[in-house]
């Protein structure tokens, strides 16, 4: 599933996925049992039988739901004649939520339901479920501990005094050099035979012929990467740019530009090229800043079936 893909991004899309799901599946067993009742209304009936008469704002706190929401869910149960609210024999100026007769009968025949519905989640979901309740059980611990938001935040405040590193390649980058590329020629274009041999041994097809690997991390993060590989004597090609566009604005783009024009200058190159497209605006911008020239033609012998802009480095 896509979701499943973005792991903690998506956590509350997720649990809202799995919530209706079980909430689906439960009314559907209510109906199947001729149980006058909906899942939602579970956890305030099932209160107010274990507890008693409470008040909203009791409620509230005890089931974890804000104030309006178990405001409204009381409106409803009042309307449907399981609830009904009363003065608190404790201090008249507030009301409280207690059961009806009619709620106490309903309740008291669901035993053998919920019984059916312990045994099938077990039997459906297997060993897994109890560990998703043991994990959900240690979530709201950690929560109730460390507050999400302010553990974000605090993140965020650490990430901003945090600058794109520029590092060479090694093997235990060498997936990033694909995903990375993949990405924007699969969303752009198409990716080529040529890509595609690059991506299975970039040890062999560029550093190998004396070419370079680079890849730009951020607070730890692979978030860009680019090639210099070497063409013939003294020539050289920039390369396989490509940069995470969940991290634009960090600069992560120009490092890995000026850290391969810095390789080719120390490696004492005579000409550095970059073949292109004009759909890729952005970065027909940066290499210009950086002293590209667009030539009036395509590359002659280009690789890329995709290239129609060739442009050659003449230097700031």
């Amino acid at each position: 599933m896509y979701l499943s893909s973005l792991r903690e991004l998506a956590l509350g899309s997720r649990l809202k996925a799995l919530s209706d799901h079980f909430y689906q599946a439960v009314d559907e067993v209510y109906r199947a049992c001729g149980a006058d009742i909906e899942s939602r209304w579970f956890p305030v009936l099932r209160f107010l039988r274990d507890v008693g008469p409470t008040t909203v704002t009791d409620m509230a706190t005890a089931i974890g739901q804000t104030h309006s929401a178990v405001s409204q869910l009381a409106d409803r149960l009042v309307d449907a004649g399981m609830v009904v609210r009363q003065r608190d024999p404790q201090d008249g100026r507030r009301s409280v939520l207690a059961l009806t007769d009619a709620g106490e009968r309903a309740l008291g025949a669901l035993g053998p339901v919920w019984l059916a519905i312990r045994r099938g989640m077990a039997e459906s979901m297997g060993p897994r479920g109890l560990a998703l309740l043991d994990a959900i059980d240690g979530c709201e611990q950690a929560l109730g501990e460390r507050p999400l938001v302010d553990a974000i935040l605090a993140q965020r405040t650490a990430l901003s005094r945090e600058q794109v590193e520029v590092v060479p390649f090694e093997p235990g980058l060498r997936e990033h050099f694909r995903r990375l590329n993949q990405a924007w020629l699969e969303r752009y274009f198409r990716v080529e035979d040529v890509d595609r041999a690059l991506f299975a041994d970039p040890e062999g097809m560029v550093l190998a012929h004396g070419g370079a690997i680079f890849f730009a991390l951020y607070a730890g993060e692979v978030v860009g990467t680019c090639a210099l590989l070497c063409e013939g004597e003294g020539v050289f090609e920039l390369s396989k740019m490509g940069v995470d566009e969940n991290y634009r604005g960090l600069g992560a783009g120009r490092k890995l530009l000026d850290a391969a024009i810095g390789e080719y200058r120390q490696r004492g190159g005579s000409q550095l090229f970059l073949e292109s497209n004009s759909k890729l605006a952005r970065a027909m911008g940066m290499y210009e800043r950086a002293g590209f020239v667009r030539q009036p033609t395509i590359r002659p012998g280009s690789h890329y079936e995709r290239a129609d802009v060739y442009m050659i480095y003449q230097g700031p």
